[in-house]
C-alpha cells in the first residue's frame, strides 16, 4: 500500500523505537525532545505528531525498559581468612599464603554464596585495579559517558 520496501518500513520502525526509547531513557524535557527531531528535516505536523507520542508514552516506555533491564546480585557481606602453609613433608622452609574469601550476595531476595581463593599478589593486583577504575569514574570523560547512559 505504501509503495516502499519492507526493509524501508522496518528501519523506520527500528528508529523510531530508538528515539523514543533513548529520550524516554534519558527523560529529556518536551522542549528538548522537539529541538532534537527538528533536526530530522520532518514536516511541523509529523514534529508535533512525534512530541505527543512521546509525551503521551513516555512513562510507560520508561516500565518497560526497568523490567528488561536486568538485575545484578549486589554485596551482602564479606567474610575473608588468611591461610599460611609453613611447611610441607617435601619442603621444610615454605611459606605459602593464600587468601580465602567467603562472599554473600543478594538477588531478587535470595541470598547466594561464592567461595573465592587467591594468593596475596593477584589480591594486591585486584585491588589496584579496582581503585584505577574508581579513579577513571572521576574524569569528566566518564563523566558524560554516564551521563549519557542513565
Amino acid at each position: 500500500k505504501l509503495s516502499v520496501s519492507s526493509d524501508t518500513i522496518q528501519h523506520g520502525v527500528e528508529g523510531l523505537t530508538y528515539l523514543l526509547a533513548e529520550s524516554s531513557k534519558l527523560m529529556i524535557s518536551e522542549l528538548d525532545f522537539q529541538e532534537s527531531i527538528s533536526a530530522l528535516g520532518f514536516s511541523e505536523e509529523l514534529n508535533n505528531l512525534l512530541l505527543q507520542l512521546y509525551s503521551d508514552n513516555r512513562k510507560e516506555i520508561r516500565a518497560i525498559l526497568s523490567e528488561l533491564a536486568p538485575e545484578l546480585p549486589s554485596y551482602h557481606n564479606l567474610e575473608w581468612r588468611l591461610d599460611v602453609q609453613l611447611a610441607s613433608r617435601s619442603l621444610r622452609q615454605q611459606v605459602r599464603p593464600s587468601v580465602t574469601m567467603k562472599l554473600h550476595l543478594t538477588q531478587h531476595g535470595d541470598r547466594d554464596t561464592r567461595v573465592l581463593q587467591t594468593d596475596p599478589a593477584t589480591l594486591l593486583h585486584l585491588a589496584q585495579q579496582l581503585e584505577r577504575a574508581l579513579d577513571e569514574m572521576k574524569t569528566s570523560h566518564c563523566g558524560r559517558v554516564v551521563r549519557n547512559i542513565k
